[in-house]
């Protein structure tokens, strides 16, 4: 069985739905499919101070509230990754009761589109849509994209999850048991409610998209005159514990074993507990804002996943950021940031950007 990359959560699926003669598993006539959660998710102070924590973002925006007031925020401003929170809630219905035909899923690819920073009192409404479908080397590729809207109903920001479908023979059967023993009691492993007979595909509702922006506000980023293409940012480590994991897991409500238990790990082919895939990005988005001053002035983080971040009960594991300025655009005063992460030897990145505004 091949490492898994980055994560999403443990789902297993009996029967498994067979290939249909496309090569995908049958849910390309899903595709649309699209849901708005009921209660819209409220942004709390002590939310955003915890998950800056978690992935250790010390930008002061995102702990004191003078700091963010500077900025020009109205309270503390969300990390960047921050919505991944309120999505791991929204999508799993998605993956419990829509898609079938996997064992688990694995996280590839992540892009988040931030139209205007989210700050602590915003109410987000939270939709999910099964976007696209496609089959690479053999491989089911889905992508599921959630758009969160603010109290006047403008879209704030914009999320794209590709993950890899894995079926059963690519998976050791003793996990089922192994996983039905450590996981949470409310998380559904062992079947779906609805995910076959009497389907119909519920599609976006037709109307206007209101995009919300952030050009009001001047960013506190860096002066774009001082920068130059090929500029380098200083390196910076991160030091991750099986600690930071459970931590995370519990902040983000990201429970997939893979990340503090061995014995799970290695059933699912892994060489030792990994880093969340979310966690990892965190930490590299931390990263680019320590330097450019302002975590809002982001407006595209995308991030493909190829290797893991090992970290063992023993010695952790280290992630060793680094970056450099890829372009500029004057007309815009904003920049292409190419961010790198590696775990030892691995980058754990495959390609990563960050398009950022700048003063």
């Amino acid at each position: 069985m091949r490492i898994l990359t980055g994560s999403l959560f443990v789902v297993t699926v009996t029967p498994a739905t067979p290939a249909t003669s496309s090569g995908t598993s049958g849910i390309e006539s899903r595709v649309g499919h699209y849901y708005a959660m009921d209660d819209t998710y409220v942004v709390g102070r002590e939310k955003v101070r915890e998950y800056a924590r978690a992935v250790q973002d010390h930008h002061p925006a995102h702990k004191d509230q003078e700091a963010a007031v500077a900025l020009g925020y109205s309270d503390l401003v969300a990390p960047l990754t921050f919505t991944s929170i309120p999505a791991m809630a929204a999508n799993r219905h998605l993956f419990e009761s829509v898609i079938s035909g996997y064992d688990t899923y694995v996280q590839t690819e992540q892009v988040f589109e931030q139209h205007r920073p989210i700050v602590v009192g915003d109410h987000l409404g939270t939709d999910v849509e099964l976007s696209k479908v496609r089959r690479i080397a053999g491989r089911d590729l889905i992508t599921v994209t959630n758009t969160f809207t603010d109290a006047a109903g403008e879209t704030v920001h914009t999320m794209h999850t590709t993950v890899a479908g894995v079926t059963a023979d690519e998976v050791d059967p003793a996990i089922t048991q192994a996983v039905q023993n450590v996981m949470m009691h409310d998380v559904n492993i062992l079947g779906r409610d609805g995910a076959d007979g009497g389907y119909t595909r519920p599609v976006r509702p037709a109307g206007d998209i209101r995009i919300a922006n952030d050009t009001g506000r001047a960013p506190g980023t860096r002066s774009f005159d001082d920068l130059t293409v090929g500029d380098v940012l200083p390196t910076q480590n991160a030091r991750l514990s099986r600690g930071d994991l459970v931590n995370y897991a519990g902040v983000a409500g990201d429970v997939n074993p893979i990340h503090w238990n061995e014995e799970i790990a290695r059933l699912a082919g892994l060489p030792n507990v990994i880093a969340h895939g979310m966690l990892t990005m965190g930490l590299g988005a931390g990263f680019v804002s320590s330097w450019s001053g302002d975590p809002g002035a982001v407006t595209r983080y995308a991030v493909r996943l190829s290797q893991p971040a090992i970290v063992s009960a023993a010695e952790g594991g280290d992630i060793e950021y680094s970056g450099r300025i890829k372009s500029l655009d004057p007309e815009s005063r904003s920049g292409v940031i190419i961010v790198v992460a590696k775990s030892g030897s691995r980058k754990i990145f495959g390609l990563a950007t960050m398009t950022i505004r700048f003063t």
